[in-house]
């Protein structure tokens, strides 16, 4: 298979917008893109990925807070896909999830913007949000943790 450059993405992303497929994933070497329509897409593999973790600051008076010990036993939600994340529905809103937020499988927790189509991030367990390892904004690769969710 050739190397597929912008303009092949953009013009597979939209037949498969018009076809009646419901998801699409192709990986080759160095490069993934999955495509879904479906409210809840096929699980993905966990893999490890060492990535740095930046933590953002919330406010103490939140009632739920979780103490900093208990992040060991955190999980992440990674991403999808490729894309630019965005912790809050628009500019100037509350980010969907803050550092010490209880958060329910399905729940939203970004949105990843890729060739102008915007996808919900939905968490994947229950738990709370212990670490956020993205900025607004950033650009995001197949697979990086995203969010540390540590049980209830």
């Amino acid at each position: 298979m050739s190397k597929l450059d912008f303009n092949d993405i953009e013009r597979l992303m939209n037949d498969f917008k018009q076809s009646e497929m419901r998801e699409l994933e192709i990986t080759t070497e160095g490069f993934h893109i999955h495509l879904s329509k479906n409210e809840t897409p096929f699980p993905f593999k966990e893999q490890t990925v060492d990535q740095p973790a930046v933590s953002v600051a919330t406010n103490d008076t939140a009632s739920d807070q979780v103490p900093a010990d208990d992040k060991t036993a955190a999980e992440s939600i990674k991403s999808p896909m490729v894309g630019s994340v965005f912790l809050q529905p628009k500019p100037g809103a509350d980010p969907y999830v803050t550092v010490g937020s209880k958060v329910h499988k399905g729940d939203v927790v970004c949105i990843i913007e890729a060739m102008k189509m915007m996808t919900e991030i939905k968490s994947d367990r229950d738990g709370v949000i212990t670490e956020i390892l993205v900025e607004n904004e950033d650009l995001v690769e197949f697979d990086q943790p995203l969010f540390k969710v540590a049980g209830m």
